[in-house]
C-alpha cells in the first residue's frame, strides 16, 4: 500500500485520482497530529501552511515525493529534498487561466474606473462625468514576459481588438507570428504601449524593472499592471509618476511588502488594488490539487513525473558520477544566457570522451535549465527544461562526438539566435575542477564561478592596461584575468573575475574605452 499524508486542507474533488486508486491510502492530518506515523508515509501533499524542512525529512524516512498544490514552493526545502532523494512536484499550470483572467479584469477595471465608480454609487452618489473611461479597442498592450500567463493575456487582448507588443528575450519571430503578437525590444514596448503588464519572475535582473528611468520612457498617460511579483515595479517611482500625471493609473495585485499596511499607493485615487488574488479561484484551487494528485498517482505506478522541481531520484553512485557534469552544464547554460540576450532558436550540445558514457540527457536538461532560469516566469528544472524550451519555440539537440580535443571529457555548446551564434566549450578535470576552454572560437582557460566580466575588444596596445586602470581607480580587486586572441592585431577577448558585482557606472567606463567592442556581466553560482 502506498501511503499519502495530506497535511493541508484540500478538497476531496481535487484528491479524487488518489481516492479512487485501490493501492493508495490517504491520511488527512496535519503533521503534528501524524507525528507517530510520519515514518510510514511514501508521499506528502501540502499547500502553503506546512513547512517541509530538514527536520521533517529526517522524520519521514520513507518519503519519496512531496506534492505542492500550487506553484510556489517557498515552504519546501528543495536542497534537503534532493539530499534525501525526495522528488518535489508542483502544479505549474493550475493557476494560469486564473491569473490571466484576473490580470485582464484588472486592466478592464482600470480603464473604466469600475472600483471607484462602485464605491461612489454605494455612497449614494451619481457622478457619471467623474468616471469617463477609455476603450480597450485599438489600444496597444505591452506585455513584458510571454510565458504561460503572458500568452493567455495576449490571446484575450487580441479578442478585444488590441495590438499586442511583447518583450521577451526568448521570443522568436516564428512564435510571435504564430501567437499573433509583435516582438519588440523593452525600450520599444515602453515607448509604444498604452497599457503595460509585467509577467516575469522576480530576479536580480527584473527587480525594479519599471523604475524612475524606464517609466519616464513610457507614453504620458500610460497605465501599469502588476499581477506577477511585488517589486518588479518600483513602488516609489510609480507613486511619483502617478502624482506627476505621467502615469494615468495602476492596477496592483502584488506588493513589495504584503500586506501593504503602510503603502501610499493603496490610498492613491488612480490605483486599484487586490490582495494577491491572481490564483484565488475555486477552479484554480481544484486544478492544482488535482494536478499534484495525478502526478503522485503516476509516481506510485512507477511512471515518470512531469512537474518535478528538483533532480529525479537516482542512486548515490549514479549521482556521484554525474554530479560534476551536472553542475558545469548548468553554469554553461547560465553563462550563454547572460551573454546572448536575444531571441534563441536552437541549442546544440555535443559530448566527447568519458562524459559520453553517462546519462547525457540529464546533463543536457541541466544545461537547458541553466539557460532558461534567468528569463522564464515559471519554475525550470532538469525534468521540465525540455518542455519549457519547446513552449518557447527553442529546439535543442545532443550529439556524441568522436573528435579528439585533447581533453578526457568535453561539453561543447552552440546557441543560434535570430542575429548571431555563441559557442562555448568546457571540461571537467578531476582534482582540478571545472574549466571553460573556448568561447566563440577563442582559446581561453578560466573557472566558471562568481562575478565575471566578459570583454570583447581589438588586440591593440594598451587595452588591457586601460581596463586595469579603470578597475583600480574604482578600488576593485581583480581576482583573475584570462585573455585570448585568434591572431595578432585582430579580435580578442578577456575574462575577468571579481569578488563582487560591478556597478553600472564601471561597466560604462569600460565600454567607453577605445577598441572595446562589448562588455558583458556574468554572475554564476
Amino acid at each position: 500500500m502506498f501511503r499519502v499524508l495530506v497535511s493541508d486542507k484540500m478538497s476531496n474533488d481535487g484528491l479524487q485520482p488518489l481516492i479512487e486508486s485501490d493501492f493508495i491510502e490517504i491520511v488527512q492530518k496535519n503533521v503534528a497530529d501524524a507525528e507517530d506515523e510520519l515514518h510510514t508515509f511514501d508521499a506528502l501533499l501540502v499547500r502553503s501552511a506546512t513547512k517541509v524542512t530538514e527536520d521533517l525529512f529526517q522524520k519521514m524516512t520513507s518519503l519519496k515525493i512531496v506534492g505542492r498544490a500550487g506553484v510556489g514552493v517557498d515552504n519546501i526545502d528543495i536542497d534537503e529534498a534532493t539530499k534525501h532523494g525526495v522528488i518535489v512536484i508542483n502544479a505549474p499550470n493550475g493557476n494560469t487561466i486564473s491569473t490571466a483572467e484576473h490580470t485582464f479584469a484588472m486592466i478592464s477595471s482600470l480603464m473604466r474606473h469600475i472600483p471607484q465608480a462602485n464605491i461612489s454609487v454605494k455612497s449614494r452618489e451619481w457622478n457619471r462625468t467623474a468616471y469617463v473611461g477609455s476603450e480597450l479597442y485599438g489600444k496597444t498592450l505591452g506585455i513584458v514576459g510571454l510565458g504561460r500567463i503572458g500568452s493567455e493575456i495576449a490571446q484575450r487582448a487580441r479578442a478585444f481588438g488590441m495590438t499586442v507588443h511583447v518583450f521577451d528575450p526568448f521570443l522568436t519571430e516564428e512564435r510571435a507570428k504564430k501567437i499573433g503578437v509583435n516582438s519588440r525590444t523593452f525600450e520599444e514596448v515602453l515607448e509604444s504601449a498604452d497599457i503595460i503588464t509585467v509577467h516575469t519572475p522576480l530576479t536580480k535582473e527584473t527587480k525594479g524593472l519599471l523604475n524612475k528611468e524606464t517609466i519616464a520612457k513610457t507614453k504620458k498617460g500610460v497605465r501599469l499592471i502588476n499581477c506577477a511579483r511585488g517589486g518588479i515595479i518600483d513602488e516609489a517611482a510609480l507613486l511619483e509618476a502617478l502624482e506627476s500625471g505621467h502615469v494615468a493609473g495602476a492596477a496592483l495585485d502584488v506588493f513589495e511588502v504584503e500586506p501593504p499596511v503602510d503603502n501610499k499607493l493603496v490610498d492613491h485615487p488612480l490605483v486599484i488594488a487586490t490582495p494577491h488574488l491572481g490564483a484565488s479561484t475555486k477552479e484554480a484551487q481544484l486544478n492544482v490539487a488535482a494536478q499534484v494528485s495525478e502526478e503522485v498517482l503516476q509516481f506510485a505506478k512507477g511512471l515518470p513525473v512531469m512537474s518535478a522541481i528538483n533532480l529525479p531520484a537516482m542512486t548515490k553512485d549514479e549521482f556521484a558520477k554525474i554530479k560534476p557534469y551536472h553542475q558545469i552544464a548548468g553554469k554553461i547554460g547560465s553563462l550563454v544566457s547572460q551573454c546572448m540576450k536575444e531571441p534563441v532558436q536552437d541549442v546544440a550540445i555535443q559530448y566527447e570522451g568519458t562524459i559520453a558514457k553517462l546519462e547525457t540527457s540529464f546533463i543536457t536538461k541541466s544545461l537547458l535549465s541553466g539557460f532558461l532560469k534567468p528569463r522564464v516566469d515559471s519554475t525550470v528544472n532538469e525534468v521540465n527544461a525540455g518542455g519549457v524550451a519547446k513552449e518557447r519555440g527553442i529546439s535543442f539537440s545532443e550529439k556524441i562526438s568522436t573528435s579528439e580535443s585533447g581533453y578526457d571529457n568535453c561539453i561543447s555548446v552552440k546557441v543560434t539566435g535570430d542575429r548571431s551564434t555563441f559557442t562555448v566549450t568546457a571540461t571537467y578535470i578531476p582534482h582540478f575542477g571545472e574549466r571553460i576552454v573556448e568561447i566563440n572560437g577563442f582559446n581561453i582557460d578560466f573557472y566558471p564561478t562568481g562575478h565575471l566580466v566578459y570583454i570583447q575588444h581589438q588586440d591593440t596596445t594598451g587595452v588591457i592596461g586601460r581596463v586595469g586602470r579603470i578597475i583600480g581607480d574604482n578600488d576593485i580587486n581583480i581576482a583573475t584575468m584570462q585573455v585570448g586572441r585568434k591572431e595578432k592585431g585582430g579580435e580578442a577577448i578577456m575574462m575577468l573575475s571579481f569578488d563582487r558585482h560591478l556597478e553600472d557606472k564601471i561597466v560604462k567606463e569600460l565600454t567607453d574605452v577605445p577598441d572595446i567592442v562589448s562588455v558583458k556581466l556574468i554572475d554564476l553560482p
